[in-house]
């Protein structure tokens, strides 16, 4: 069995030449054992068909088919996929997010600060009043560090 041409450090390559260090992003590459490649890209202020057309062209161009079979798709990150780079969370503070922790527990609420190593979320709880009976309903705040997040999601509005 001959070891394959292709790999995620070549497209890598291939992509970040391409995009040189503007607002578009590479978040995920994916290469199956039959030269199945799935780039996933994006962008600092979203990504266009056109952007994925160009990168897709531009990545092809340097590729040999008589080298190597392959099939290329490169497509925007998702509205569902999770987040993966801090690079990320700026476009999408305001909105709600569901992230599940390394140690296990999982946090509901609305981003509403980031910087390079955290968010800030918000959400509400009820606790028991501090004086007589019934509940109260708080707003809380907890910050996460990036390192601290196993996968973070943002909850679409239907």
């Amino acid at each position: 069995m001959r070891k394959s041409l292709i790999t995620k450090e070549h497209i890598l390559n291939l992509a970040n030449e391409h995009l040189n260090g503007g607002n578009i992003f590479v978040t995920a590459i994916k290469i199956g054992t039959n030269n199945q490649i799935n780039l996933f890209v994006d962008g600092d202020n979203g990504v266009t068909i056109a952007d994925c057309v160009a990168l897709s062209r531009a990545i092809e161009g340097n590729l040999d088919r008589d080298k190597e079979d392959f099939a290329l798709d490169v497509s925007s990150h998702g509205a569902t996929t999770p987040l993966v780079l801090p690079r990320q969370y700026p476009k999408h503070l305001g909105r709600k997010f569901e992230i599940k922790l390394n140690d296990g527990q999982s946090v509901e609420g609305d981003m509403v600060e980031c910087n390079e190593e955290q968010i800030k979320l918000e959400y509400t709880e009820r606790e028991n009043k501090p004086v007589g009976k019934g509940k109260i309903t708080v707003i809380k705040h907890q910050i996460i560090k990036y390192n601290q997040i196993k996968e973070s999601k943002i909850k679409l509005k239907f």
